[in-house]
C-alpha cells in the first residue's frame, strides 16, 4: 500500500501501461505530491537513483477527473485501476487488493479540489499525454472545442516507444523465489523473499538486491533470476535486527539494520509494512534456530568456550587455573 514519506508524500511501486492499449505493464515507483499538484513516476525510488535523475512520467492532478477500479475493464490485469485524465486513460496495477483500494482513495482525495471547473482549463489538454509520459511528444494532436467539450484527435503517430522503452515489457511476476537457486538454498525452508535496497560495504552506494530468508541464512542475489547468491549471512552470526536509528541522518525511509559479528548491514524496504515484516521474520528465524532461551550473547559465549585456544583454562573446585 502507499506509504507517506518524510516529505508527506504518498509513495509506492505500481505497474503502469505506459503505451496506451498495449497491454504491457512496467514496474515504476510513484510519488503523489499534493503540494506540487502532481503524480510522478520513476524507474526506481529516487533515493536509489543517481542524483538528478529525471522522472519517467508525470501527470498534473488538475488533469485527473476520476480514479476507479478497472478489474472488469481489464480482466487479465490483476488488481487494475484506471486514471481518467482528459482524453487519456492510464491503467495501473497494484500489488494486491488492499493496495488498489488505498491508491484509488488517496488519488481521488488528492484531486477533489483540483478538478477543472471551467472549459478554459482545457485549452492545453493536448499537453496531457506529453506531460504524463515525461518526454518529448511522440504524437501530434489537434484540439477542438465542440459544444464546450474538448475533442482531441491525432494527426501523426510515430512508432517509437516511450524514451526507447522496451515494448516487450510485461508485468513482472512477483514470484517468491528466484527461478534458479543453488542446491544449498533449495534444501532450506524459505521463510520470506523479496527485493530490498542495501548499502555497499566499500563504496557506500545503494543497490537493489533480491533477499531470501530461510531457516539458517539470509542471502541476497543480484536479481531474482540469479543462481548463486552474492552473500550468505548466517543467522547465528546476527546479533540484532531492528529499525535503523540513523534513518534520519542517512535520509532513508523504511530503513532497518542487521548487526552481525563482523559488519552492520543497512537495508531499505519499499514500505513500512515490508520493513516491519522483514524485521519480524528475521527475528523469528533467529529465535527458532537458537531456541527461546538462547540470546546472541550466550551464543557468542558458547562459541568462545568451544575454541581450542581457550580450553587451556580449566576449572577445579570453583577456582580457575592455567595449564
Amino acid at each position: 500500500m502507499p506509504y507517506v514519506d518524510r516529505q508527506n508524500r504518498n509513495c509506492g511501486f505500481l505497474d503502469i501501461e505506459e503505451i496506451e492499449n498495449s497491454g504491457k505493464f512496467l514496474r515504476r515507483y510513484f510519488i503523489l505530491d499534493t503540494v506540487e499538484g502532481s503524480l510522478v513516476w520513476y524507474m526506481d525510488n529516487p533515493q536509489n537513483l543517481p542524483e538528478g535523475t529525471s522522472n519517467v512520467g508525470s501527470l498534473k492532478l488538475t488533469y485527473i477527473s476520476k480514479v476507479s477500479d478497472a478489474t472488469k475493464l481489464r480482466p487479465k490485469a490483476e488488481f487494475c485501476f484506471v486514471i481518467n485524465a482528459g482524453m487519456r486513460k492510464f491503467y495501473l496495477q497494484a500489488n494486491d487488493k488492499q493496495d488498489l483500494v488505498d491508491w484509488v482513495n488517496v488519488l481521488n482525495n488528492a484531486t477533489k479540489i483540483t478538478v477543472p471547473k471551467s472549459s478554459e482549463q482545457w485549452s492545453h489538454t493536448s499537453e496531457v499525454v506529453a506531460d504524463a509520459l515525461g518526454a518529448t511528444k511522440q504524437m501530434s494532436y489537434k484540439t477542438e472545442i465542440v459544444a464546450g467539450v474538448p475533442i482531441i484527435t491525432t494527426t501523426q503517430e510515430k512508432g517509437e516507444g516511450l524514451n526507447g522503452a522496451d515494448k516487450s515489457g510485461l508485468r513482472k511476476p512477483h514470484g517468491p523465489l528466484p527461478y534458479y537457486l543453488s542446491r544449498s538454498n533449495q534444501d532450506q525452508t524459505v521463510i520470506k523473499a523479496g527485493y530490498c535496497v542495501k548499502q555497499g560495504a566499500v563504496m557506500r552506494n545503494w543497490k537493489r538486491r533480491y533477499f531470501i530468508l530461510d531457516d539458517k541464512n539470509l542471502s541476497y542475489f543480484k536479481s531474482d533470476m540469479e543462481r548463486e547468491p552474492l552473500r550468505l549471512i548466517l543467522l547465528k552470526e546476527i546479533n540484532k535486527v531492528q529499525e535503523c536509528k540513523q534513518r534520519d541522518v542517512m535520509m532513508r525511509d523504511n530503513l532497518f539494520e542487521l548487526v552481525t559479528t563482523s559488519r552492520t548491514f543497512y537495508i531499505q524496504s519499499d514500505s513500512p509494512e515490508e520493513m516491519h515484516g522483514w524485521i519480524k521474520a528475521i527475528s523469528g528465524a533467529i529465535v527458532a534456530q537458537r531456541g527461546p532461551g538462547r540470546s546472541a550473547a550466550s551464543m557468542r559465549q558458547a562459541r568462545r568456550l568451544s575454541n581450542p585456544c581457550i580450553q587451556r583454562y580449566t576449572t577445579c573446585n570453583g577456582e580457575c587455573a592455567t595449564d
